[in-house]
């Protein structure tokens, strides 16, 4: 299963259906609340959470849950010694992004706040970082964070240029790099607002002025916040273009895929029809393929070839003792509708074994016993195996010059087994094989016996 996950389908089943786009855990990773299956813990396990308010919630941006705030309190939490915020020093660059569904967007709400102070010159210096509300626009502030930084008594800010809606979902994102000292702020991807945390306040030609943290503090997420917030991330890198792209839609462009274990169904079996129970809404698509052979121990991502087919269609030249099907779900263009698969039935014949001999005699004679039969009726008789052993039932024999048990003597209805030894009991069987492939056999016919003996 790839980018695929287990979702209500149709009359209430299970199905599967594309994963939302969420934030997966990555080396990069400082932190991320991604509040599914009920759970508040950071799941880079990074972050210890100290105490939590917050309430879960079904409605979501991406995944099955989100956090609801009701403005009495948030989460707090403390950083270990390998998170940005759990210990002092230089930061680095860093990405802290989330999902946020106001109710209100009220003057003083704080979705982040961080509080600490730090020593510079034998001087304490207070050190804040905060996401608030005002004017309905959200506004970082850094306070005393940038070493060196003394302009507008050392807060940098920056704020959205857009009014925050009340009950929509959208995403924000604030990036430091490092390297340029560029922060900025963007939602949906849009550019709000962006400062060069550098001594001219430009790209280049200016030194920067670097983020240093003071005494570990622990982080308020939420903690004066009426409203849902989904997919908590910080990330210990400055995103660009090339090597992390932004991801806003519910699902992503690509799709995703899933592929079933091979199912055992009998040799030569043709596979004839796939029906699938799907709910496909507009614009989104299911893609169905299959695959066949005897042993899939060699099979790989490639080989045999996938052979697309379509939902209750016809199936030809698709055959072998196992199947295995892929399906591939894609969303609409604007990657907010998923497809889905409640249930998918395989249908394939199978060739028929053909019937014994009605009859079977064997002549004991010296080192050899001669076997005669009827031929099967069953027009799909290709030839016979000869089954012989030295106890009833168990046809394990080896002695005849002929081979070993089975002993495969064609389309014929007589053979003379040589090799044998006088005086020894042996038992027979035979068993008709397919035309269409020697593989299929038959069940045995009843089973004879016979002494050879020099007379």
């Amino acid at each position: 299963m790839d980018g695929v996950e287990i979702g209500s389908g149709r009359y209430g089943y299970d199905c599967i259906q594309l994963d939302t786009n969420g934030r997966n855990v990555s080396d990069a990773t400082d932190l991320l609340l991604d509040f599914e299956d009920r759970q508040f813990g950071d799941i880079s396990g990074h972050y210890n959470i100290e105490e939590n308010k917050m309430q879960y919630s079904s409605s979501a941006k991406m995944g099955s849950g989100s956090g609801l705030s009701r403005g009495t309190g948030g989460i707090r939490l403390s950083g270990t010694p390998s998170s940005i915020f759990g210990k002092s020093g230089l930061t680095g660059s860093f990405v802290i992004e989330f999902w946020l569904c106001p109710s209100i967007a009220e003057n003083g709400e704080v979705v982040l706040s961080w509080r600490s102070s730090r020593t510079e010159r034998n001087y304490p210096l207070y050190q804040m970082i905060s996401a608030s509300f005002y004017n309905n626009h959200l506004r970082w502030d850094f306070t005393n964070v940038f070493n060196g930084y003394k302009e507008n008594g050392g807060e940098i800010s920056v704020s959205s240029s857009r009014t925050i809606i009340p009950n929509v979902w959208a995403h924000h994102s604030l990036s430091y790099d490092d390297d340029t000292g560029l922060i900025e702020y963007r939602i949906d991807g849009r550019l709000e607002d962006m400062r060069y945390a550098t001594t001219n306040s430009r790209e280049h030609g200016g030194s920067i002025y670097s983020p240093y943290l003071g005494v570990p503090a622990d982080m308020e997420i939420c903690p004066s916040y009426t409203g849902r917030i989904d997919d908590f991330h910080i990330q210990r890198s400055a995103k660009t273009e090339s090597s992390a792209q932004l991801r806003y839609d519910s699902y992503r462009k690509t799709g995703g895929r899933f592929v079933t274990s091979p199912l055992l169904a009998s040799r030569c079996a043709s596979l004839t029809r796939v029906d699938a129970v799907t709910s496909e809404p507009a614009q989104t698509d299911v893609v169905m393929y299959v695959r066949a052979g005897d042993n899939y121990f060699n099979w790989n991502e490639n080989e045999p070839e996938w052979i697309p087919v379509s939902n209750h269609g016809e199936i030809e030249n698709v055959s072998g003792l196992y199947f295995q099907l892929a399906v591939e779900l894609y969303p609409d263009g604007n990657g907010s509708k998923t497809p889905s698969v409640t249930q998918i039935d395989v249908h394939y014949q199978e060739v028929p074994s053909p019937l014994p001999p009605f009859t079977l005699i064997a002549e004991p004679g010296n080192g050899q016993v001669t076997l005669s039969w009827s031929y099967s009726v069953d027009d799909a008789a290709g030839g016979y195996y000869v089954y012989y052993g030295e106890r009833p039932g168990e046809y394990l024999g080896r002695e005849a010059y002929q081979g070993q048990s089975p002993v495969n003597v064609g389309n014929t209805a007589k053979v003379t087994l040589t090799g044998l030894k006088n005086g020894k009991i042996y038992y027979f069987a035979i068993a008709t094989y397919s035309k269409y492939d020697d593989r299929i056999v038959g069940t045995l016919s009843k089973e004879v016996y016979a002494r050879p003996l020099r007379k």
